[in-house]
């Protein structure tokens, strides 16, 4: 037996996926198109599937599927019993009713990208007390964010030089200029961020297409950034981002695009962040409606963001076991 839960996570891990409460009935759609209804009483599901195949469905299986109302015969849909469902035949019916409502390239670019699901709050629990028990592990973090308040802005020296300090203090290793050398790594910095001081400020789970897009041609700059003989690349170029909107950017290290990505360029990046989104809004709605604030202090880390205490699971489960 599933739950509305279970449907929630499954379908808010998808892009463009929007949670409705609708005359008390749990819906999800797409821009205006809805693929996934909840009865009122949560005992069945309703679902985007083509109509001409539906009486086949029913008939093969006729304890599990029926028919929907005579209002909605005239729409491709159909309906299922929650008690009669397992969790991989509902993971397959609501990733099927969403590809019909998506465009084929976004469903393509999703699918074959092999986008992992959404943690859980259990595994984020787990993973949060892991990485806060790692000797000293906020201490460069919150020593940035004295040094910069009320937050960093890369206009001021004094604020690209701390940007510095913290970047190493995570083993990005970017060469402090010697005496008399010019500062590549400030200059360049200044240079970039008066093309993208106007980065997008929205929290993580509420990130647009558009503003995804923003944050991912920036990175591509300031990865390529020159800070000597070589660039900034595209770890500095992530915990970067993540210091100047810690709310918005689920940063990664190398170990972590690559085995989700196997690449660490632009587009990777844009696909980190929009997995980042659908992972933030399932651990949202699995909170029962907590806040983010509310959230991280009762997974064990109060005061970091969303996006920090994804990259903390990415790194446990990923960085640290493999190290």
């Amino acid at each position: 037996m599933v739950t509305v839960d279970d449907v929630r996570r499954l379908a808010l891990a998808l892009p463009r996926t929007e949670e409705h409460l609708v005359r008390d009935r749990v819906k999800f759609r797409i821009g205006r198109i809805v693929y996934l209804a909840l009865s009122r009483d949560e005992t069945e599901l309703g679902f985007a599937f083509p109509k001409e195949e539906r009486a086949a469905l029913v008939a093969a299986e006729p304890h599990k599927f029926l028919l929907p109302g005579a209002g909605d015969l005239r729409y491709h849909w159909v309906e299922a019993r929650m008690a009669a469902l397992d969790a991989a035949e509902l993971a397959e019916l609501v990733t099927d009713a969403w590809r019909m409502c998506v465009p084929a390239k976004v469903a393509r670019a999703h699918l074959e990208g092999g986008v992992p699901p959404a943690p859980g709050l259990d595994r984020l629990r787990e993973a949060a007390r892991v990485f806060g028990a790692f000797p000293g592990v906020d201490r460069s973090w919150l020593a940035l964010r004295a040094d910069t308040a009320p937050g960093l802005d890369l206009s001021g020296a004094a604020h690209r030089a701390a940007l510095h300090r913290w970047l190493n203090a995570w083993g990005c290793r970017i060469r402090y200029p010697r005496e008399g050398e010019p500062d590549l790594f400030g200059e360049g910095l200044e240079r970039w961020w008066s093309r993208h001081g106007g980065l997008p400020a929205a929290r993580l789970a509420a990130l647009s297409d558009r503003e995804i897009a923003r944050l991912a041609a920036a990175y591509g700059e300031l990865a390529a950034l020159p800070v000597g003989r070589r660039s900034l690349g595209p770890t500095a170029a992530a915990k970067a981002l993540f210091a100047l909107r810690p709310e918005t950017v689920m940063p990664w290290d190398a170990a972590i695009a690559q085995r989700l990505w196997g690449a660490r360029d632009e587009a990777a990046f844009a696909r980190h962040l929009t997995t980042g989104r659908a992972w933030a809004r399932a651990a949202l709605a699995e909170s029962g409606g907590l806040d983010e604030a509310a959230l991280a202090a009762e997974l064990g880390r109060p005061g970091l963001s969303l996006a920090k205490l994804l990259d903390e699971y990415l790194y446990v489960t990923i960085t640290h076991q493999g190290a």
